[in-house]
C-alpha cells in the first residue's frame, strides 16, 4: 500500500549554526552555507549563503573580479544602500550592467558559463557616490543537470516588483516562489520575513520542502521546538509542514529559503556546479 499520509506536524528547528568567515577576493564575507554541520543533502536545493557589508571605495569599484561561473542560479538582494555589477549576459556575450537599489533582488541564471565581470559599485562612485555603503546577500541555487546547459539569463526585480503581505505580524516579502516573478530550476520559496514590532508568525510550506532560515536581525524563537537564534546564525528546518517563530524581538528579521530537494549529488569546482 502506498502511504499517502501528508506531514502536518510544525517543523522544528533542526539545527542552529553560527556563520563562518572568509574572505573572498580579498573582502570579508559572512558565509552561512556551506555549513560545517549541515550537509548538502540537508539543504538541496541550496549551494551557499554569503553576506557582506560593503564601502564603495574607487579602488574596491576598480578591481578586476572578473570571474565565471556555470550551473547554478546566482541570486543577489540589496538590503541596505545600492549596487551596481555587470555579467555578460547581453548579445553575443557582451557585459551587461545593472543596478541595484535596496530591496531589489538581481536573478543570474547562469547554466552553460558566464562571465560574473562585478566591478561593484562602479556606477555609484562615477556618479560622486564613493564611500557610500550597502549591505546585501548572496545566494547560489543548484540547477538540475537537465538544465545544466541552457543559455544564461539576467533580470533584475525592481523593489516594487517584489510582493509583499502581512501574515501574523510579520511583513513577507515574496522573493522567490509565491508570487513573486522569480522561479528557480526546482519549486521553492524564498522569503524575506520582518517583524518590526516582535510577535510571531507561522509560515506554510509544502512537507515536501527542505532549507533553512538565515537571522539578519533581532531575535527569536524558531520551530516548534523553539530554538533561540540571533543574526549571522543558519537554523536548518525539521521534517513537517509550517514553520512556527515565536517571541521575537522587534526588529527580527530573517530569510526564509525552502525548496523541493533535486535530488543529485552535485560537484563542486570552486565557481562552477557541474
Amino acid at each position: 500500500m502506498i502511504d499517502t499520509t501528508v506531514d502536518v506536524r510544525e517543523r522544528d528547528a533542526a539545527l542552529v549554526e553560527d556563520a563562518g568567515e572568509r574572505r573572498i577576493m580579498g573582502f570579508p564575507v559572512i558565509e552561512a552555507l556551506p555549513s560545517a554541520h549541515a550537509p548538502y543533502a540537508q539543504v538541496d536545493p541550496f549551494i551557499l549563503v554569503h553576506e557582506a557589508r560593503l564601502r564603495l571605495t574607487p579602488e574596491f569599484a576598480g578591481m578586476d573580479t572578473k570571474h565565471p561561473h556555470r550551473g547554478f542560479d546566482n541570486l543577489w538582494y540589496i538590503l541596505e544602500g545600492s549596487a551596481s555589477t555587470g555579467h555578460s549576459t547581453g548579445p553575443g556575450g557582451a557585459i551587461e550592467r545593472a543596478r541595484l537599489a535596496e530591496g531589489s533582488l538581481l536573478m543570474l541564471r547562469t547554466g552553460r558559463g558566464v562571465w560574473h565581470a562585478e566591478a561593484v559599485g562602479a556606477d555609484e562612485v562615477a556618479e560622486g557616490s564613493a564611500g557610500s555603503e550597502f549591505r546585501g546577500v548572496l545566494f547560489w541555487v543548484n540547477l538540475p543537470r537537465k538544465d545544466k546547459q541552457v543559455d544564461p539569463t539576467a533580470r533584475v526585480v525592481e523593489p516594487d516588483e517584489i510582493p509583499v503581505r502581512r501574515e501574523g505580524d510579520a511583513t513577507i516579502r515574496e522573493l522567490v516562489g509565491g508570487d513573486s516573478p522569480v522561479r528557480l530550476g526546482t519549486p521553492a520559496l524564498i522569503l524575506d520575513i520582518e517583524l518590526p514590532a516582535g510577535g510571531q508568525v507561522t509560515t506554510p510550506l509544502p512537507p515536501e520542502f527542505q532549507g533553512f532560515a538565515y537571522v539578519l536581525g533581532g531575535e527569536a524563537a524558531f520551530g516548534a521546538n523553539r530554538r533561540r537564534a540571533q543574526p549571522t546564525q543558519l537554523v536548518v528546518l525539521g521534517p513537517g509542514g509550517s514553520f512556527p517563530v515565536t517571541d521575537a524581538a522587534p526588529g527580527t528579521r530573517y530569510l526564509l529559503m525552502a525548496g523541493q530537494p533535486i535530488g543529485e549529488a552535485p560537484h563542486f569546482n570552486g565557481p562552477f556546479v557541474d
